[in-house]
């Protein structure tokens, strides 16, 4: 059977997939953990369990894959051979080239990116040309495609959504951006724009519904700035559609109402055209399904 091998390269856990080729069709997944930190020997944990994953992919289906795609944080390479660029975590990523690693053919990229490719292959996105997203979890990421084209920029940076300011009052972000979207919706600042009251989204979310008013306020600021930034993106981009994935984007329910009646008030609509804003279908699994056909147009 064709098949490729996806692999989405997580902080705490590491998520993989056996997809029919060309069809999509999901066949088998299975999940390491990460164990950012720890080195068996000369490599690290999380690249022996990446070989681990894909080797077992193949002893399954009893022949080689014909790609495997690997979606993770960072920069990566305008060649797709590795991630350039990953300060702070997952010691030992950074400029691992995977077809070395794994002695056989093998492409990187962004996982954001990934997660678009993903959806546009057999997602929300299916057959899109030009579409806009967002990945909201512990940051904010992102990633564009214009006429079938992933945006990569000089230095694969392109798609960094999350460090878009929406008050050039706000506290730096870990790029040096003001108030920006991250700070704003993130996880990972939770905590500072709460002063400690909540640390997760989805506790401020069930605060919410039990009634707490200023939980209910911190949310609708979220969601403001939200919508405040796909408007400049659909401007910026011009798409078909935006899409909104990630972990935060699970409370979709409670996304959705504050963010269409914000963007009634924000989004230029001119002869009437209204941009889709959708949550995103592929889940947890959008990196791997990216990362193989990211590997499928690059081999």
């Amino acid at each position: 059977m064709n098949y490729g091998i996806g692999i989405d390269l997580g902080g705490t856990q590491i998520k993989s997939a056996r997809i029919e080729l060309p069809t999509g069709r999901l066949l088998a997944t299975a999940m390491a953990a990460t164990n950012d930190g720890r080195s068996s020997v000369s490599e690290p944990e999380f690249a022996t369990a990446i070989r681990d994953l894909v080797q077992m992919h193949e002893a399954e289906e009893g022949s080689p894959a014909a790609v495997v795609g690997i979606s993770a944080p960072g920069l990566a390479d305008r060649s797709g051979s590795c991630i350039r660029y990953m300060p702070g975590k997952l010691s030992g990523l950074e400029n691992l080239v995977w077809t070395d690693f794994l002695q056989r053919p093998a492409c990187c990229l962004n996982d954001a990116h990934a997660a678009l490719m993903g959806e546009i292959w057999q997602g929300a996105a299916k057959a899109k040309q030009n579409v806009v997203m967002l990945t909201l979890g512990t940051g904010v990421g992102g990633a564009v495609v214009c006429n079938g084209r992933l945006l990569l920029g000089q230095t694969g940076r392109a798609g960094h959504l999350g460090h878009l300011s929406v008050d050039m009052e706000g506290p730096a972000d870990c790029t040096g951006i003001p108030g920006s979207l991250e700070f704003a919706i993130g996880n990972g600042s939770l905590a500072q724009r709460t002063r400690g009251k909540f640390t997760m989204t989805r506790d401020l979310i069930s605060a919410m519904d039990a009634g707490d008013a200023s939980a209910c306020d911190i949310w609708n600021r979220s969601i403001k700035a939200l919508a405040v930034t796909v408007a400049g993106l659909i401007n910026t981009f011009d798409p078909e559609l935006v899409l909104v994935g990630g972990g935060i984007a699970n409370a979709w329910p409670h996304i959705e109402p504050g963010l269409v009646h914000w963007l009634t008030r924000f989004e230029w609509r001119p002869g009437g055209h209204r941009v889709p804003v959708l949550h995103a279908s592929l889940g947890e699994w959008a990196g791997c399904y990216g990362a193989v056909t990211f590997a499928c147009a690059n081999n």
